[in-house]
């Protein structure tokens, strides 16, 4: 499996290095966030190489939800604990992580799991600038540039059947309600096979620290990322 690369075994146990994950996160996700970064003080796994992980251990099924429960810094020693349809990834002290349940049709292909996990990732691993940015613009509020806070809360599937070939994802709705200084952002998309929908799709997001949208620190904020993405997607 291509996770190979980016993730060390020990038996039943696994870790993350603070360089895998941050190689996951710019040559799969494209996600140019600084907290991936190996040398970052907040370094964080990416919430999409632990669901990656689990779907390539697990295989797939045509219902599955997903919660992020904590951020996992470099290093820590986990394992997956299986309770009935859930699967939870903790650490050595039963912290939980991430929860994954699964029912319906199973799909165990590997090459169908790896597309569909790289074209997620990469979907999931661009919401800022590309979906975050209109959105906030749109309702008048703005994360804040000193203390930028999105939290991946969960993601879910639904596939009424499986295809010969990995489903593309197309986003169909984006939503931000604010709550006081936090915003619950929806992102909803479809699984197609060809121009047949054949799954639906919803990923979950917390914006935190929320101030009155700005469009010239906006601006600083997208040249920013951007110009991460155009150096250190070259050197990747």
């Amino acid at each position: 499996m291509f996770l190979d690369a980016f993730v060390s075994r020990q038996g039943e146990q696994f870790v993350f290095s603070a360089e895998q994950a941050s190689q996951f996160a710019k040559n799969v996700a494209e996600d140019f966030n600084p907290i991936h970064d190996a040398d970052s003080k907040r370094f964080c796994v990416p919430g999409d190489l632990l669901f990656a992980y689990l779907l390539s251990r697990y295989g797939l099924s045509a219902e599955l939800s997903c919660r992020f429960e904590g951020m996992v810094g470099a290093d820590v020693l986990l394992h997956c604990v299986e309770l009935g349809d859930e699967v939870q990834i903790q650490d050595q002290n039963g912290k939980v992580y991430l929860s994954l349940t699964q029912s319906g049709e199973r799909q165990q292909q590997c090459q169908f799991i790896e597309q569909l996990v790289r074209d997620y990732v990469r979907f999931s691993g661009q919401n800022f600038p590309h979906i975050l940015q209109p959105l906030m613009q749109q309702n008048d509020v703005m994360i804040n540039p000193q203390r930028p806070l999105v939290i991946y809360q969960s993601m879910a599937l639904h596939f009424s059947r499986f295809s010969q070939q990995c489903p593309s994802l197309r986003l169909v709705e984006s939503t931000l309600t604010q709550e006081g200084k936090r915003a619950q952002v929806v992102l909803r998309f479809e699984l197609c096979d060809g121009d047949e929908v054949i799954g639906v799709g919803e990923k979950r997001l917390v914006l935190g620290s929320l101030v009155s949208y700005d469009a010239e620190q906006m601006q600083q904020m997208v040249d920013f990322y951007n110009q991460r993405k155009q150096t250190l997607g070259h050197a990747a």
